[in-house]
C-alpha cells in the first residue's frame, strides 16, 4: 500500500496533466459557457457527484466499473443539459472528444490483453517450461525489472508534465535517461537481488533474513544449511488446502447427490463417513447469504485475534452489540461511545487487513464456488519457488501499474476540480484553459490511494478470485499488460479505463492456460454488462442533476 502510494502520486504529478487536459477542456468547449463562472462550476460538480454516486454503488456490490467512463459520461450528460447536445463534442476533435475517448472502450481490453498474454507466454517459454525452472526464475528476473523500470521512466520523461518541461528534451536525452535508469535498476538487481533469492531459493537457506540482501555476491559463497529438504517459501495457491476452503470441499459442498447420505452405519467409520456426508449435505442447503455470512464471520473472527488497533477495534465491536430498542436509549447511547471509536478505526484499517483470498470461503457451498473450482483445475499450477522469485518482480509491476494509474485516472477528478477551483478563484469561466497545478494533482492522487485503502479490497477480491487462477507470475504480467496499454494511451491524452486494462489483461493470461474454460466468462460478461450500462446511467444522473439545479426556483438578482 505505501508503495502503490508513492508511485501513484508519482504517475499523476508526472503525467497526469495530460489527461485531466482532455477531460476539462475536451468534451464541453469552454465557450460554451459563454464566460459564466458560476454555470461552469455548476456543471462540473454535478458531474462529479454523479459519477462518484454510481461508482461507489458500483463498488459496495463489487462491480469493477470504470470511473474514467462514468465521469466522462456524466461529464457529456452534464453538457446536453446545460448547452445542448449539439455543443458536446461528440465526435473525435482532435483525439479529445468523446468519440475518441470511447474508441479505448474496445480497444484498450483487447490491446492489454496481447500485452499482458505477449509478456506470460514469454515467461512460461523462458521459465515455467523448463525442465528445472528455479534457477531460470532466479536468473532472468534482472529482465524484467529492465523492462518495468524502463516504462516507468519512459513515460515520465517522453511527454511527461508540462510543468516539469521534459516534454521538450530532445530525443537523445529521453533514449538515454530512459535505457540508463532500466539499465541501472536491472544492475541492481542483478547485484543484490539474484544473490538474496539464490540463497533462499536455490540453496534453500532459511537462515536467510531479508535485510541482507546488502551482502550481494556474498550471498553466493554464504554455505546453505545441512538439512534443507525444500525452501521455506510461502503457499501461492489460490484455494489453500485447510479445513475451511479447499476445491474439494467446494465440489463436495456444490454437487450433492442422492445417495450421498448412506444408512447408519454399526461401525465407527462408517458413522463418521456418515456425519461428513450429513454436513456436507447440510451445508448445500444453506442459502447464498448465509453460506457468505458464515465465511465473513470467520474473517472477522481471524481479525479479532490480531494484534493492534484492528483486533482491538474487531473485538471491540464483536463484544459490545446493541441493545434492544431505539439508539437514543440510555444504554445503547453507552454502547455508541465505545462503538464509535471502534468503527472508525475498522473503516480506516478493514482495508488494509482484508484477506482477498481467504474471502473465498464465503463461497463454499455455493453455485459461484463450484464454478471457480472448475476454472481453477484448467490451470496449471507452477513451484511455489518460482512464484516466489517473482512475487518480487510483482513489488516492481505492482509499483509500474500504480504509476500507470496516478498517470491516467488522476485526470477524472482533477479535470473537473481544476475547472471548479479555477471559475471559482477568478470568477472568469475561460480561466479554466490553465494547466492544472502540481498540488491539486498531489491532493487528489493522495485522495484516490485513500479510497484504495479503505474501499478497495471489494474490487480486489472480484479480480483476484473471480475471473481465472492468479499466482505472482500471472500477476506480474497482467500489471505490466495494463501498464503499458494505460500508459500508451496516457501519451495520446487519451483518459482510458485501467478497470478495463487490467481486465482485458486477467483474460489474457487466463486464456494462456489454453482452453477457454480456464475463465470465468460469466463474470466478465457481468463486468462488461456493467461497463455499458455506465454509460447512460452516469450520463442520466449528471444531466438529471445539472438539470434540476439549472432550473430549481431562485430569486432574480
Amino acid at each position: 500500500m505505501v508503495f502503490g502510494t508513492v508511485f501513484e502520486m508519482l504517475g499523476a504529478i508526472t503525467v497526469g496533466a495530460r489527461t485531466a487536459d482532455t477531460i476539462k477542456n475536451g468534451i464541453i468547449p469552454n465557450s460554451a459557457f459563454r464566460g459564466d463562472a458560476g454555470v461552469q462550476m455548476l456543471a462540473f460538480t454535478c458531474a462529479l457527484a454523479a459519477a462518484s454516486s454510481w461508482v461507489m454503488w458500483c463498488t459496495k456490490h463489487s462491480a469493477h466499473v470504470s470511473s474514467t467512463y462514468s465521469l466522462i459520461s456524466a461529464v457529456a450528460g452534464v453538457g446536453v443539459a446545460t448547452v445542448g447536445a449539439s455543443q458536446v463534442q461528440w465526435g473525435w476533435n482532435d483525439g479529445k472528444g468523446l468519440g475518441a475517448i470511447f474508441a479505448g472502450l474496445g480497444m484498450a481490453p483487447v490491446i492489454s490483453a496481447g500485452f499482458a498474454a505477449t509478456i506470460f507466454m514469454l515467461i512460461k517459454f523462458m521459465v515455467h517450461m523448463r525442465k528445472n525452472p528455479v534457477p531460470w526464475a532466479v536468473y532472468s528476473s534482472p529482465f524484467w525489472f529492465l523492462i518495468a523500470g524502463t516504462i516507468c521512466t519512459l513515460s515520465i520523461v517522453y511527454k511527461g508534465s508540462p510543468n516539469l518541461g521534459l516534454n521538450k528534451k530532445p530525443d537523445w536525452y529521453v533514449a538515454s535517461v530512459t535505457m540508463g535508469t532500466g539499465a541501472g535498476v536491472a544492475l541492481l538487481s542483478a547485484i543484490f537481488f539474484v544473490p538474496f533469492v539464490h540463497s533462499r531459493i536455490v540453496k534453500r537457506d532459511h537462515t536467510v533474513k531479508w535485510y541482507m540482501f546488502v551482502l550481494g555476491p556474498l550471498l553466493f559463497k554464504r554455505p546453505a544449511p545441512d538439512h534443507a529438504d525444500r525452501a521455506a517459501v510461502p503457499n501461492y495457491a489460490v484455494v489453500q488446502d485447510d479445513e475451511h476452503s479447499s476445491v474439494e470441499s467446494i465440489r463436495s459442498h456444490t454437487d450433492p447427490k442422492p445417495d450421498d447420505v448412506l444408512p447408519i452405519s454399526t461401525s465407527t467409520q462408517d458413522t463418521r463417513e456418515n456425519e461428513k456426508r450429513l454436513v456436507n449435505t447440510e451445508a448445500s442447503q444453506r442459502s447464498y447469504k448465509e453460506l457468505e455470512a458464515a465465511g465473513e464471520e470467520r474473517l472477522h473472527a481471524a481479525l479479532r485475534k490480531k494484534k493492534g488497533p484492528i483486533g482491538w477495534a474487531m473485538r471491540t465491536l464483536h463484544e459490545n452489540p446493541m441493545g434492544p430498542g431505539q439508539i437514543y436509549e440510555l444504554h445503547n447511547m453507552k454502547i455508541l461511545a465505545k462503538r464509535i471509536p471502534a468503527m472508525l478505526v475498522c473503516g480506516a484499517l478493514y482495508g488494509l487487513h482484508y484477506d482477498i483470498h481467504a474471502a473465498q470461503t464465503g463461497t463454499e457451498g455455493t453455485p459461484e464456488g463450484a464454478r471457480m473450482a472448475r476454472v481453477y483445475a484448467h490451470a496449471d499450477k507452477y513451484p511455489n519457488e518460482v512464484e516466489h522469485t517473482y512475487s518480487f518482480v510483482q513489488v516492481l509491476t505492482a509499483c509500474t501499474a500504480s504509476f500507470a494509474h496516478g498517470a491516467n485516472d488522476i485526470g477524472n477528478s482533477v479535470g473537473p476540480w481544476a475547472v471548479i477551483y479555477s471559475a471559482w478563484s477568478t470568477g472568469n469561466a475561460a480561466a479554466s484553459k490553465a494547466s492544472v497545478p502540481v498540488w491539486q494533482l498531489a491532493v487528489l492522487s493522495a485522495v484516490i490511494s485513500l479510497g484504495l485503502i479503505t474501499y478497495g479490497y471489494n474490487i480486489m477480491k472480484v479480480m483476484g478470485n473471480k475471473i481465472t487462477y492468479h499466482s505472482p507470475s500471472r500477476g506480474c504480467s497482467m500489471e505490466m499488460g495494463a501498464a503499458i496499454t494505460v500508459l500508451v494511451f496516457s501519451q495520446f491524452s487519451l483518459p482510458v479505463s485501467t478497470s478495463m486494462c487490467i481486465t482485458g489483461a486477467t483474460v489474457g493470461v487466463g486464456l494462456c492456460n489454453g482452453t477457454f474454460k480456464a475463465v470465468n466468462f460469466q463474470r466478465v460478461g457481468l463486468l462488461l454488462l456493467s461497463w455499458i450500462a455506465t454509460i447512460p446511467i452516469a450520463g442520466t444522473l449528471g444531466g438529471v442533476l445539472m438539470g434540476l439545479f439549472l432550473n430549481a426556483p431562485h430569486f432574480s438578482s
